[in-house]
């Protein structure tokens, strides 16, 4: 699958007269590489809660399968500043630091074992993964247009890896959103109470006084 998100369209390993003289463009194209490392790592540490959190067998898996792709696409990172000719160092992401409080919450304000969790954690998981294809979009794109065609092919492959993420969630959430509405609609069914049921009863009682013909 590949996924072409991003600011431009620049084919890897084009370089525009001047580019490679361009020092902002690389600055912040360092910036970005800083900030999008820091957010893998802290998804490292968020992925094996949501796990856990996790009510279906099968949601649980896709978390931890991401993990382990999470950590070679930190590795691959790490590759990236190298072909950039850059140095490895990390900027704390705010964004990812919100979205994985989206994800804590997601846990604690749902009902532990109940798909309606399943559907939080899937929602707070494609916010995590619709960033993350923003932000290497953005920098295969920047790579590309700097002449840092290997750099550009190294995103592109995590960039690929995201849009799969992002699909087995969508595949995962069609059933589980069907099945947490149906589990919710039979929940609320089973919580009458006996005065209301009996008030129903007493309802459909022939009035006093009336003989049926």
């Amino acid at each position: 699958m590949k996924t072409n998100t991003g600011n431009g369209s620049a084919k890897a390993g084009r370089k525009p007269s001047g580019a490679e003289d361009n020092s902002e463009l690389k600055k912040l194209y360092h910036e970005i590489l800083k900030d999008t490392y820091n957010a893998e790592k802290q998804l490292l540490k968020a992925l094996p809660k949501m796990a856990k959190g996790a009510t279906s067998e099968e949601l649980t898996a896709a978390f931890e399968d991401h993990l382990s792709v999470t950590e070679e696409q930190v590795t691959r990172l790490e590759q990236v500043f190298e072909a950039s000719g850059l140095k490895v160092s990390s900027k704390k992401c705010e964004a990812m630091e919100g979205l994985v409080k989206e994800g804590e919450e997601a846990i604690e304000e749902t009902e532990d074992g109940s798909l309606v969790r399943d559907v939080a954690l899937i929602v707070a998981a494609q916010k995590v993964e619709h960033y993350e294809i923003a932000a290497y979009g953005s920098l295969r794109s920047i790579a590309s247009i700097l002449g840092l065609s290997e750099a550009a092919n190294l995103l592109q492959e995590t960039l690929d890896e995201e849009g799969d993420a992002d699909k087995t969630l969508s595949d995962i959430a069609s059933q589980i959103n069907a099945e947490a509405y149906e589990s919710d609609d039979e929940d609320s069914s089973s919580t009458r109470t006996p005065e209301k049921s009996k008030k129903a009863q007493e309802s459909n009682k022939p009035s006093a006084g009336k003989s049926s013909r």
